[in-house]
């Protein structure tokens, strides 16, 4: 759909800053997406508007009314966007902070001898939460094995761990090393057919640039994302919490409201480019539909997404023009396989013979941001089984182009002898 009108194509790209050019680089191809995905001209605005306001929120003047009003329409529009019609959203330090908090939160709330559910594919941000937080609390972490062909972790290798005494799980929605995404829905199924009441935490970090989230559908009861991974800006996270979630005892001000999960003022500016994020993907829905209401366009406008960025996957791996393609180019291994369905926008490679920082370091020289991924606390979870020292990882959004794609490949075959 997108692919084939380049105009629309173009207006995608004029929304954001710096689409084809680095302030610092110059001219190049953006495929460093999943480390901090392109920001939006409109939050740009937004943000600088909303940082040179002096007034508080919470005081009886036009100013601050107007600001509590900014921070409601936005939480408002959270909900369309990630269909959340119950539940609270709020903002914090950032994604991994919230994560740490909403799990702390769960396992200190849970009885004693409980187990905690996590999976080897995610990232350490909920893996090292929960591991944490189930010592202290008297827990057992339970761990469940991801494929390390495929990248998967599926619905049926955790219902082949819960146990009935489990009271808090994790589940990383897409993996920012190979690009792949669970089945939530089907995972988060899985566990409550066994222990109903489980407190369901997700990791929606990576996934939240490639396509609608739909809480609804989910039945889980946390979901962390990273503003600046979806069009917004670095500074802070977003969280949403179930009812259930909301109302544990949680950390909060001595007689302050029971609802509360925030601390101090927060910045109204951060919440309103979450109301110029969805306006965003309101805009584009209308792009690619006939359809007329929000929630609506957002889902049209995820299918979108999909499905172009499947196509200029597909151009990485099987080439375009007379340009080979990964599969093609000997001596390079793409991880979770060729033919993975359930590959958003990200393809991590290694080359034969080369370090991956050698080639990331020829690309950038080319004008091709990439980035490299290390076997270390943040990736080591699946490199190492996979006998790898490190991979490149080239994340791409629906923003990029079929010509950059070739460039990317352009300059692959050279640096690597390919072609």
């Amino acid at each position: 759909m997108i692919q084939s009108r380049p105009e629309l194509i173009a207006s995608i790209r004029d929304r954001f800053a710096h689409v084809d050019s680095c302030p610092f680089q110059g001219p190049r191809a953006f495929f460093e997406n999943a480390g901090g995905a392109l920001t939006l001209k409109s939050v740009v605005e937004t943000s600088g508007m909303y940082a040179a306001i002096p007034d508080n929120q919470g005081r009886d003047n036009p100013a601050a009314h107007a600001l509590m009003a900014t921070i409601a329409q936005a939480r408002a529009d959270m909900a369309v966007m990630m269909n959340a019609p119950e539940g609270q959203f709020f903002v914090g330090e950032s994604g991994t902070e919230l994560l740490f908090r909403l799990i702390r939160t769960a396992c200190v709330a849970a009885p004693k001898g409980a187990k905690v559910l996590g999976s080897s594919i995610e990232h350490p941000a909920s893996r090292s939460a929960a591991r944490r937080w189930a010592e202290i609390a008297g827990m057992t972490y339970v761990n469940v094995p991801h494929n390390d062909a495929t990248g998967h972790v599926t619905p049926a290798d955790y219902a082949a761990l819960v146990t009935p005494d489990v009271s808090v799980a994790t589940i990383l929605h897409g993996s920012p090393v190979t690009g792949i995404s669970m089945d939530v829905a089907g995972i988060a199924a899985a566990i409550r057919a066994v222990a109903p009441d489980c407190y369901i935490i997700v990791d929606g970090i990576q996934h939240a640039a490639h396509g609608q989230i739909d809480l609804t559908a989910y039945g889980v009861d946390g979901y962390v994302i990273s503003p600046y991974k979806v069009f917004s800006r670095h500074g802070y996270g977003v969280a949403w919490i179930s009812d259930r979630l909301q109302d544990l005892p949680h950390d909060q001000l001595i007689d302050g409201p029971a609802s509360a999960w925030e601390f101090g003022t927060r910045d109204t500016g951060a919440y309103a480019t979450m109301s110029d994020v969805m306006s965003y993907f309101d805009w584009l829905g209308g792009q690619v539909s006939e359809e007329t209401e929000p929630r609506a366009r957002i889902e049209a406008a995820g299918h979108a997404i999909h499905e172009y960025e499947a196509y200029l996957v597909r151009c990485l791996i099987e080439g375009t023009g007379n340009l080979k393609g990964l599969r093609d180019m000997p001596g390079i291994l793409v991880l979770a396989g060729l033919e993975n369905t359930d590959r958003e926008g990200l393809v991590s490679i290694s080359v034969a013979g080369m370090p991956s920082e050698e080639v990331v370091a020829a690309l950038n020289t080319q004008g091709v941001r990439t980035h490299t991924r290390k076997a270390d606390h943040y990736s080591g979870n699946v490199l190492v089984p996979l006998g790898l020292n490190d991979c490149i990882r080239i994340s791409l959004c629906h923003y990029n182009t079929e010509s950059e794609v070739a460039h990317l490949l352009a300059v692959l075959s050279e640096v690597t002898g390919s072609s």
